[in-house]
């Protein structure tokens, strides 16, 4: 062999290694500078039909192109690789993470600040996983926040649900994608999906039921956060209900495209629950088989699968009910978000995570040999926090709480769950979890702190006879401590897939017996869910009520009960008085009497509820004009006065009553609330803004938003059925506006 032709060959051998590195570092799609589109044109025009397809679940890869793309991940109160759900993946060891209080507790904090800061630590552990290259594992796209509103006490899922109020849950669902997706809008931390639209609100027949309601309902209570959450939160991401809405099943329901994407300007992921297009089939009834389902989803506006759908959308294509350029048409939302969180510009790495891109601002997360975020001592601080601030003090007469720890000498703690903490379905593995039991007795370290787990109630009891103090700790298990799905033995308990049958507390019989043996009995209410607890109500001295799941959970309680914090959780649901006070579950024409907005009925805790420590005196209230235009806005200033001796925290709340509408409204309607701390003797001042635009009612004729001229009345206090000062505001005009 001669000595030029050896050279050749070196040549050729060389560049054909060095071909496909050269190649995908020279492709448009990868350089930052172009618009996003014209990347997006880009690599569809690279993309096989089948490449296309396969694109639309899981974390997709296409190393000819040197593509891997993230897939979601679960994440409702921290991230999830692990829990009871196994979010870990088959075969994989759970992953440790900051757990929060379960999202009703969150919801229960009415702090938004507090809810962008739990949203920026799980988006840091999301990017640290996925891009640490010993784990490489989860994702960036986060399911959360689950934003159906919990119009019902008895839907089984309802421990996901900030609340029954949709200007409440908007506004936390807002900060927590202010905090996951970062501050930069064009390069994401992590990706908020919410889920589930639209009207998920009942388990047992979830997968075939249809939630029926007017369009009006549609506009003003039950879309209203998801809207918020694009408009303000700018989230990109939504996952479709199992259920139909008025008979349409919403993965294929025509208000994706007409509502989501033409006027909150959805232009990223829309994607189906899990098994959903198999109910499309099985449950609905809509198509004869998955092939006509697929293509229907597409021309629907989905562009990613939780399902198994690859060879039924092929067939669609290749029999002519869907064509590429629908895919091509649909898929370029779920590009969008990619390019948001940085996967155009990672390359492909066979043996680990990709390598970011060199302008990608995260890109260093989990790649930097860190301490991981979960052992930082500002991770357990919030996690500490937020169960601080989620727990909600039902009932104190005669300042029963706070305890002294000096004068009890021996404390009785009774309850199946007083020494455990409790994770729910979409919890992940928390670090360390402090059981109630535990926060006890670290917090009262010279008492004697006995415990029984109230199996038999007549131990229990003669357990407490002994004390200076029992705690009776009662509630429900999160998933039903069952094994198989759709199990829940318990009446009053649900769970994903099963709704509860009954309010009433079956544990409050123990409570009975403890108190008959004590009468210096407190009672915590551990639950997901709104309990009809008369008897406790009209008996015990103190309640105090916090919900399962956060790694700080004993800590927070002792916090306060020991006086370490003074409580200023506010209730986010309506907590009925018993089963007779609620409507058929599949009513979903709230304006038959259903939450504070629309139910006559004397609650046992109505919305917006708490007490505290110390006490507030609410001054006139002030607003920055007693006349506002149609178009324009009033600001209103809410002076609070700490009257205790305690610092505290306060939750202010502004609620609006239409005097002379042309049409029903909500008796009383949240329009504005701020959490301040307020300390002992000093005034604080919440400053809240209403704007005309948002006291807007929907004209079903005129398919349009209706700003009124008439009078309104503007109350503030600490809850909804305390709202000591008012105001009357003039809107002088009229207006109507096209959404």
């Amino acid at each position: 062999m001669s000595k030029k032709l050896s050279l050749l060959i070196v040549f050729v051998a060389l560049s054909s290694l060095a071909t496909p590195l050269i190649a995908q570092s020279d492709y448009p799609f990868r350089n930052s500078s172009l618009p996003t589109e014209q990347r997006i044109t880009n690599l569809l025009s690279l993309l096989t039909l089948q490449e296309k397809i396969d694109l639309m679940s899981g974390a997709p890869k296409v190393p000819r192109l040197g593509i891997a793309f993230t897939g979601q991940v679960e994440g409702l109160h921290g991230l999830a690789l692990g829990g009871p759900g196994h979010w870990e993946g088959k075969g994989k060891q759970p992953l440790p993470t900051t757990t929060f209080p379960q999202e009703r507790g969150l919801g229960n904090t009415w702090d938004p600040a507090l809810m962008q800061k739990i949203g920026a630590l799980e988006g840091y552990e999301a990017r640290y996983y996925y891009q640490r290259p010993v784990d490489n594992r989860g994702g960036l796209v986060v399911r959360a926040p689950n934003v159906d509103l919990a119009r019902d006490p008895r839907w089984g899922r309802s421990e996901e649900s900030m609340g029954e109020d949709p200007y409440l849950v908007g506004t936390m669902t807002v900060a927590f994608q202010h905090g996951l997706q970062g501050p930069d809008p064009d390069h994401w931390q992590a990706a908020s999906l919410m889920k589930h639209f639209l009207a998920n609100e009942n388990e047992d027949t979830r997968d075939s039921s249809s939630s029926d309601f007017s369009e009006r309902l549609f506009r003003e209570y039950y879309s209203v956060p998801f809207r918020m959450g694009f408009e303000q939160g700018g989230s990109r991401g939504v996952m479709a209900a199992y259920n139909s809405w008025n008979g349409v099943p919403m993965m294929i329901n025509p208000v994706l495209k007409d509502v989501m994407i033409k006027e909150w300007h959805n232009d990223g992921i829309i994607c189906t629950d899990g098994g959903a297009l198999g109910l499309l089939i099985t449950a609905h009834k809509s198509f004869p088989d998955k092939e006509h389902g697929s293509a229907a989803a597409i021309k629907a506006g989905i562009n990613y699968f939780l399902d198994t759908y690859k060879p039924d959308l092929t067939k669609a294509v290749t029999d002519g009910l869907v064509t590429e350029s629908d895919i091509d048409s649909v898929l370029r939302g779920w590009l969008r978000v990619l390019v948001k969180l940085g996967e155009f510009d990672a390359t492909y790495n066979a043996s680990g995570p990709a390598t970011p891109g060199a302008n990608d601002p995260y890109g260093h997360i989990g790649r930097d040999n860190t301490q991981p975020p979960y052992e930082r001592d500002s991770s357990k601080q919030l996690a500490r926090q937020a169960t601080d601030e989620s727990v909600v003090l039902l009932k104190n007469d005669n300042h029963t709480l706070p305890l002294d720890s000096a004068k009890l000498k021996t404390i009785a703690v009774i309850g199946p769950y007083a020494d455990d903490v409790l994770l729910d379905w979409y919890s992940g593995t928390p670090p360390y979890g402090v059981t109630p039991l535990q926060g006890i007795r670290e917090t009262a370290p010279n008492a004697k702190v006995t415990f029984d787990k109230g199996a038999d109630p007549a131990a229990a009891a003669a357990l407490a006879k002994q004390a200076d103090l029992a705690i009776v700790i009662v509630g429900n298990h999160p998933y039903c401590n069952a094994t198989r799905w759709k199990q829940c033995d318990t009446p009053s308990n649900g769970r994903e897939a099963v709704d509860r049958k009954t309010i009433v507390l079956e544990q409050e019989d123990l409570v009975k017996q403890v108190y008959a043996a004590n009468p210096h009995t407190i009672e915590v209410l551990i639950s997901s869910f709104p309990y009809a607890i008369v008897w406790s109500q009209q008996h015990l001295p103190a309640i105090v009520h916090l919900t399962q799941n956060s790694q700080e959970l004993g800590h927070g309680l002792a916090d306060v009960l020991f006086g370490n914090y003074s409580p200023a959780g506010r209730l986010a649901q309506t907590w009925p008085t018993g089963d007779d006070q609620i409507l058929p579950i599949m009513d979903y024409d709230i304006t038959h009497g259903r939450t504070y907005m629309y139910s006559k009925l004397k609650p046992l805790y109505p919305f917006g509820y708490g007490l505290s420590y110390t006490n507030f005196n609410y001054q006139p209230l002030q607003s920055s004009s007693k006349e506002m235009p149609a178009d324009g806005q009033v600001e209103i200033t809410i002076p609070v006065k700490n009257t205790g001796s305690r610092d505290s925290d306060e939750v202010v709340q502004l609620y609006v009553q239409h005097m002379h509408s042309a049409v029903i409204r909500p008796q009383l309607e949240l329009v504005g609330f701020e959490r301040i701390h307020i300390a002992a003797g000093q005034t604080g001042t919440a400053q809240l803004t209403v704007k005309a635009r948002d006291l807007a009612y929907w004209d079903e004729i005129r398919h349009a938003w209706r700003v009124e001229k008439e009078p309104i009345k503007l109350l503030a206090g600490g809850s909804s059925d305390a709202l000591p000062v008012s105001t009357q505001i003039n809107i002088t005009t009229t207006h109507e506006y096209k959404p």
